[in-house]
């Protein structure tokens, strides 16, 4: 099911910079990941919070993370993308932080702070996609099979079998529509329409 995101700036008194739509963007792909979560335990598999399911956002966060640097290079300058997708990241990573230490607490002694993991992990994870293609149409099927296949890892035995069929037909498609309408919006330059009466939700 499709969550409501605000994907749209309000005032248009200056354009927004790349690091601004970035943070946007972030949390429209943070709110796509929970919503991906979600559906994925509504379909019986097993994803409690803890260690599991911060695995498997953080798989999630930097699949998306690299499509939309995919976008990012499609419709930026090279210069705005230098700094757009690395504050993507960033932000992605504080998000990420906050709630890892929330519910996992700090990590053990020795390690490095879950935003540093992360952020590491992306950085790892953007060479392997690399070797896939991406068009206006969005991701190839190499690209999301790598996803689900990465996913394995962080799934119990039980769901391994499952887990790549179930992003591709139903996860990824739902997803990667919400984070394109996203990325339109945050970059389009028709100032927001208010609608009429009291809004509620996102």
């Amino acid at each position: 099911m499709a969550i409501r995101i605000k994907n749209q700036w309000f005032k248009a008194e200056r354009p927004k910079t790349p690091r601004e739509n970035a943070s946007a963007m972030a949390f429209i792909v943070w709110r796509v990941t929970q919503n991906m979560v979600k559906q994925m335990r509504e379909a019986k598999f097993d994803i409690d919070v803890g260690p599991s399911y911060f695995a498997f956002m953080r798989e999630a966060l930097a699949f998306l993370a690299q499509v939309v640097d995919r976008m990012a290079y499609d419709n930026l300058t090279g210069e705005q993308r230098a700094e757009f997708t690395p504050a993507l990241i960033v932000r992605l990573a504080e998000i990420l932080e906050e709630s890892e230490q929330e519910w996992l607490g700090e990590p053990a002694p020795g390690e490095q702070r879950w935003r540093d993991q992360f952020i590491d992990q992306c950085n790892e994870l953007a060479d392997g996609y690399a070797d896939f293609g991406h068009s206006p149409e969005g991701p190839d099927f190499a690209f999301v099979r790598y996803f689900g296949s990465r996913l394995e890892s962080v799934l119990p035995d039980k769901d391994r079998h499952w887990v790549k069929d179930q992003v591709m037909a139903y996860e990824v498609p739902e997803a990667l529509e919400m984070v394109k309408r996203g990325f339109q919006g945050i970059h389009s330059s028709e100032p927001r329409t208010k609608r009429r009466g009291a809004q509620t939700g996102d």
